[in-house]
């Protein structure tokens, strides 16, 4: 069994010193895809360059205490992919792929993660960049070889994928614009939403994303915003789902899916 976790960090140093090493020492994932790294280099250098015994493989970004996402994996990888090839996203440190190819077999694990624009106009624009730029590249990825990205996508697809979802429908996260990409990239470049394969009805259980403001947390108002797509074949091998919610390591919470399979 392959256990693998996606967890937004909310910055590796914040997260360290709320104990998440001592969690992924504990849980012992086979790999943990993380998002939110908000350090560069030399900060990680001989102090978070591992993770409870798991190298890690990263992309920062260019911008200081900002973004950045990485990979801790127990297993070697073949071939590491650093970015989508787009520059404006690439330069903000948004994309890791691990290849873990075979004679008989092309996989990749992902690291993703999407822009918010919740800040304002112009990063919703710049959200929507994105989105028109990296449905295509994962289109064309999934021809070539299996996947599973992990990451914070900063999208709620479904009413139920939130608490208050009357009230956000004009905010980012659950734009129209937004549910109707999730809805194209499962149905037309089809792709597999792994937690709703695993839980396709769960609603207040299914929240990976609590606001720090009105004691969203404690009142369980949260959202859905971590991910793990696959492709097809690679989802049909899912077997069970955690989302961890007694530790708080950030504003999100771990999202760990155990697949039948070995790298």
């Amino acid at each position: 069994m392959f256990k693998l976790t996606s967890l937004n960090l909310n910055g590796i140093r914040s997260a360290a010193s709320k104990g998440v090493e001592a969690w992924v020492a504990q849980t012992s994932p086979d790999c943990i895809c993380v998002q939110e790294v908000k350090a560069q280099e030399p900060d990680v250098r001989g102090k978070h360059d591992t993770l409870a015994g798991l190298p890690g493989h990263f992309h920062f970004a260019q911008k200081k205490g900002y973004s950045g996402v990485g990979v801790f994996s127990r297993h070697e990888p073949s071939d590491v992919v650093v970015g989508f090839g787009d520059e404006e996203f690439d330069a903000e440190g948004r994309y890791l792929e691990l290849r873990f190819d075979t004679p008989g077999r092309k996989l990749s694990i992902i690291s993703c993660y999407f822009p918010s624009g919740s800040s304002g106009e112009e990063r919703q624009q710049a959200k929507f960049r994105f989105l028109d730029q990296f449905d295509p590249w994962l289109a064309a990825l999934k021809k070539k070889r299996e996947f599973i990205l992990c990451g914070d996508v900063n999208i709620a697809h479904r009413e139920q994928d939130l608490k208050n979802w009357k009230s956000n429908q004009k905010n980012s996260g659950f734009l129209p614009e937004e549910r109707a990409w999730m809805t194209k990239l499962l149905s037309e470049t089809g792709l597999v939403d792994v937690y709703r394969q695993l839980q396709p009805d769960t609603t207040d259980a299914c929240y990976t994303w609590w606001s720090n403001r009105g004691q969203a947390w404690v009142k369980n108002v949260g959202w859905r915003l971590d991910y793990h797509l696959a492709t097809p074949a690679t989802a049909r091998l899912a077997r069970r789902e955690h989302i961890y919610r007694e530790q708080r390591f950030s504003d999100h919470a771990p999202i760990t899916v155990d697949y039948e399979l070995t790298l």
